[in-house]
């Protein structure tokens, strides 16, 4: 179960309104939702959590980039919302690298020959030996290798430790933060009432 919520800074305070992402595909479109909620290109925050698993920040500042911040990256990557925060720039990766590792892979030919590489004479023992242990091997090592591509994401927080650090909240209190994080989030803000008419 997801929530998500924006709340965006005014002269007389906080405004807060509950968020519909079911037309945001990308962090351009998320972005694009909190600027045009923006009073006078003031902050605005959108914040995501899956119920017991992970909580996001996007934070907008008029026409700077978007600050981030993924209380778990790595269970993030298993949501579709969570993978629009965690941008290759986030993960310390080249843009596009997923789908370069991709092709590679597609390239690998999985019997464990090269291409033109023959098979080896019919029936041959050895040369059916030889592919057998060559594709278990590369298995094995797949599935024990941490550093594998297919789970290219680390456990734990990643993004901008300080993202609220000028609201009050420190980089050690949203290391403390767990789901549910909105409310303290708010109550440091001094937007807790705001939130709460729209929960």
């Amino acid at each position: 179960m997801y929530f998500a919520a924006l709340l965006a800074r005014t002269e007389d305070g906080w405004e807060a309104s509950d968020t519909e992402l079911d037309d945001v595909e990308t962090l351009s479109d998320l972005t694009d939702l909190a600027q045009e909620a923006s009073v006078d290109e003031d902050t605005v925050l959108v914040y995501i959590e899956q119920e017991d698993a992970w909580f996001g920040i996007l934070r907008v500042d008029g026409e700077e980039d978007p600050r981030i911040y993924v209380s778990d990256a790595s269970a993030a990557a298993r949501s579709s919302y969570g993978e629009i925060l965690l941008t290759d720039e986030l993960l310390g990766r080249e843009p596009g690298a997923e789908d370069e590792i991709a092709a590679l892979e597609e390239l690998v030919d999985l019997d464990g020959t090269e291409d033109g590489e023959p098979d080896g004479p019919a029936g041959s023992p050895s040369s059916s030996a030889t592919t057998t242990d060559r594709t278990t091997t590369r298995d094995a090592d797949t599935d024990s290798d941490p550093d594998s591509p297919s789970d290219p994401v680390p456990a734990g927080p990643i993004g901008e430790l300080g993202i609220l650090a000028d609201f009050g909240v420190s980089e050690k209190d949203l290391l403390t933060l767990r789901t549910d994080a909105l409310t303290e989030i708010a109550d440091a803000l001094g937007a807790a009432e705001v939130l709460e008419a729209v929960r």
